[in-house]
C-alpha cells in the first residue's frame, strides 16, 4: 500500500467528502489521484458514491470513511437507438437520488464536521454552506438535437458549485475538444491539467494487446462477447480486463486471453505499461490514462453514447487513434494502429500547487 506524508495531526486534518458518479468506473478512477493529494496535504478525505465506484475505492483505500449516496440508475439500452429514450425514462429516479444526496449532504456536513465538498459530475453533492467543486469535462453534454438543453441544464448544476474543475489542458492542444472548450466558459472554470491514477514506466511491451473493458451493461458484456469471438484466433498475448469490481480478484485463462475481473491502480499500471497496444472504449478517463502512459490504441466506443462517439471520431479525424463501432468490429482493423501517431504526450506534470486553497 502507498504511504502518504501527512503534514497534519488526526486532530487537525479538515474532513473533505470526495463523490464520484458511478457511471463505469471513470469518475472513480479519476478522483483516485485527488484523493491521494488531499491525503499528502493533510487532508482526511471522506470517500462517498455507491454500486462498483464505491467498491473500488473501497478496495484503492480501505482506511479511509466510506458513505453510500443512492443511485442514479444509469443503464444503457441494448439497441443504440435506444439510448437517450432509456436516459430519459430513468431520468425520474435520477432526480430522486439528486434530491436524496442534497438531504444526506446536509446531514454529513454537521455529522462529520466537513469543511468542503469534491463532487466529480455528482449534481446534489453540494453546499452553500462550505466550499463545494465539481469535476467534468462535460461544459457540453452532447445529446443530438437536444444537446443545447442537455448542456444547459448542466450548466444550471454547475452554477451551484463555488469551482468548476475541468481534467484537461486550457490551451488549443487538450483531450476534450469542444465537451470542455466550449466557446463560453462557466466563470467557475478552472483548467487542472490531465488526472489519472497511473504511473508510467520503463518496461517492455510483453503483451501484445491488452483489452480493457467498462461501463454500465448491458454494452459491457456485449463487447466483451464481441472481442471473444473476433480475437479467437489472433497470435500473441491477449490480456483482458473485464472491468467487473468484485470481492477478490480473480485470473483465468481461456486460451487466448488471460482474464482479470478487475485489477487496482498498482496492478493495472504494470499491466499497462507491458502493454503493446490497448483496445477499449473511449471514455474520457480512459484516454487521459492513455495520453499518460504514451499507449497505442484502438476504440470502440459505446454504442449511441455521444460523447464517446464524439471523442473516438475526432481522435480518428485527427489521426491520433483509430477507432470503428461496435458492430463493424474486425480483428483486421487493428492493422491500421501503425499509422495513427498517438495521444498528445502528458509528461510529469502535477497537480496545481494551490489546488486546494478554497478549503
Amino acid at each position: 500500500m502507498t504511504n502518504y506524508f501527512i503534514f497534519a495531526t488526526v486532530e487537525t486534518r479538515k474532513n473533505i467528502l470526495v463523490a464520484p458518479l458511478n457511471w463505469g468506473l471513470g469518475h472513480a478512477t479519476r478522483c483516485i489521484p485527488i484523493i491521494r493529494q488531499l491525503l499528502a496535504e493533510g487532508f482526511q478525505p471522506i470517500i462517498a458514491s455507491d454500486g462498483a465506484a464505491l467498491a473500488l475505492l473501497q478496495r484503492e483505500f480501505p482506511d479511509l470513511q466510506h458513505l453510500e449516496l443512492p443511485s442514479y440508475h444509469i443503464a444503457y439500452a441494448k439497441n443504440p437507438k435506444n439510448f437517450k429514450w432509456k436516459l430519459l425514462k430513468n431520468s425520474p429516479k435520477t432526480i430522486a437520488a439528486i434530491f436524496e444526496e442534497k438531504k444526506l449532504v446536509r446531514h454529513w456536513i454537521a455529522q462529520y464536521e466537513l469543511a468542503g465538498i469534491i463532487s466529480d459530475n455528482r449534481l446534489g453533492v453540494y453546499s452553500k454552506k462550505i466550499p463545494s467543486v465539481i469535476i467534468t469535462h462535460q461544459l457540453t453534454v452532447l445529446s443530438g438535437k437536444t444537446t443545447w438543453i442537455s448542456s444547459r441544464l448542466h450548466r444550471f448544476f454547475i452554477q451551484k458549485f463555488q469551482e468548476c474543475w475541468v481534467p484537461d489542458w486550457e490551451g488549443a492542444i487538450n483531450l476534450s475538444g469542444k465537451l470542455g472548450h466550449p466557446e463560453k466558459l462557466p466563470t467557475t472554470t478552472r483548467y487542472i491539467g490531465v488526472l489519472s491514477r497511473l504511473v508510467k514506466k520503463e518496461a517492455s511491451e510483453t503483451i501484445d494487446y491488452l483489452i480493457l473493458l467498462s461501463g454500465p451493461e448491458p454494452q459491457r458484456s456485449l463487447l466483451e462477447e464481441k472481442l471473444k469471438h473476433e480475437m479467437q484466433h489472433v497470435e500473441g498475448q491477449i490480456v483482458l480486463i473485464r472491468g467487473v469490481v468484485e470481492s477478490t480478484i480473480t485470473e483465468t485463462t481461456q486460451p487466448p486471453f488471460t482474464i482479470y475481473n478487475y485489477l487496482t491502480s498498482e496492478r493495472l499500471s504494470e499491466v499497462l505499461n507491458a502493454a503493446e497496444v490497448v483496445i477499449c472504449r473511449s471514455g474520457y478517463t480512459t484516454i487521459m490514462d492513455l495520453a499518460k502512459l504514451g499507449k497505442k490504441a484502438f476504440f470502440i466506443p459505446t454504442p449511441g453514447q455521444y460523447e464517446q462517439e464524439y471523442l473516438a471520431k475526432r481522435l480518428h479525424r485527427d489521426g491520433k487513434i483509430p477507432q470503428c463501432s461496435q458492430k463493424d468490429f474486425k480483428c483486421e482493423k487493428l492493422d491500421t494502429i501503425a499509422f495513427y501517431k498517438g495521444l498528445p504526450k502528458v509528461g510529469d506534470e502535477e497537480l496545481p500547487k494551490d489546488l486546494f486553497s478554497l478549503f
